[in-house]
């Protein structure tokens, strides 16, 4: 890798933190849980390999992957393709991205733990 490309990828990183910040900014963390209901979610969007999952203005869950799941959301073209028989969505669950104009798969990845974040009252 170049360092221009490095120094791209760092402001990609960078900027990706900052809109994770801007998303989660007036919401509290609070304790991590195992699984979430696929049905309440109203967006889904990645910044990097973190996945915030809105459920309403006053409640998001934060999930980590190790990655593989970029850019789904928000801009990007990719979006996400789960399988689940419960209606729930959980900690090593496996998810896959696929080009929404293609239809080709782009990535998948491994969810963690659902920590939830949610306004003050």
């Amino acid at each position: 890798m170049t360092p221009a490309q490095k120094a791209q990828v760092e402001q990609r990183a960078q900027t990706e933190r900052a809109d994770l910040d801007k998303a989660l900014s007036g919401l509290t963390a609070g304790p991590p849980t195992q699984c979430i209901s696929q049905y309440r979610t109203q967006q889904v969007k990645s910044y990097g390999p973190t996945i915030v999952y809105t459920v309403s203005p006053r409640l998001k869950y934060v999930s980590e992957t190790a990655g593989g799941c970029d850019h789904v959301g928000g801009m990007g073209n990719n979006i996400f393709v789960t399988r689940t028989t419960t209606g729930q969505l959980c900690s090593g669950d496996i998810a896959q991205t696929v080009d929404r104009t293609s239809g080709f798969f782009t990535g998948s990845c491994s969810f963690g733990p659902f920590v939830p974040y949610r306004k003050d009252r």
